[in-house]
């Protein structure tokens, strides 16, 4: 028997095992355990992909966008967003420099911020055409690991999770950025 037909028949047994009553399915890969201060390690893991991270309070959220804002001279902001915006506010992301959006969740383990979509984060090409996408994530949204976040999503809903600004490697292995979306993520992490 070959090595091929091994591993296919190691297989295959795991899987007719699998359909009997009896055989218990190890799910502890559905919770992340305890994480003692999910909003700092999720601001150091955002910190660690190249965006820029900012905490602040709701008094201080205005200034806090208008800074993350500072170098745009157009700005798309989708429907529902639900914070101010000084200076010129655009619906339509194709002529924006920048967007700002709301998110569903963040999460700390990774430094991944979820869109779902919903009020406030437009459709997804807002959080990919522009060079600057501001996005503004509530404390009590950012939770400990993906299993929490994925809890909390809608499966039916499109969802774009986002960690760091848009970057790939060409074949040189160079980092290049801004190809797949914003060259520059600016995370505001705002307590209530």
């Amino acid at each position: 028997m070959s090595a091929r037909d091994q591993v296919l028949a190691a297989v295959r047994a795991a899987i007719r095992d699998s359909r009997s009553p009896d055989v218990e399915v190890p799910t502890g890969y559905r919770t992340s355990g305890r994480v003692p201060d999910p909003v700092g390690l999720f601001v150091e893991r955002v910190a660690d992909y190249r965006a820029a991270v900012r905490q602040c309070s709701e008094a201080e959220l205005r200034g806090a966008i208008g800074d993350a804002l500072a170098d745009a001279k157009t700005v798309a902001v989708p429907d529902g967003f639900p914070y101010p915006v000084d200076g010129v506010a655009l619906s339509d992301p194709h002529a924006a420099e920048a967007v700002v959006t709301t998110a569903a969740v963040g999460i700390a383990s990774t430094g991944t911020v979820v869109l779902d979509h919903g009020p406030g984060q437009g459709p997804r090409l807002f959080s990919l055409l522009p060079d600057i996408h501001v996005c503004v994530v509530r404390r009590d949204q950012i939770v400990p690991g993906v299993p929490d976040a994925v809890a909390r999503l809608d499966p039916l809903r499109a969802q774009t999770w986002i960690s760091g600004p848009s970057a790939t490697s060409d074949i040189e292995l160079d980092r290049v950025e801004g190809v797949h979306g914003p060259r520059n993520l600016r995370v505001i992490v705002v307590s209530r």
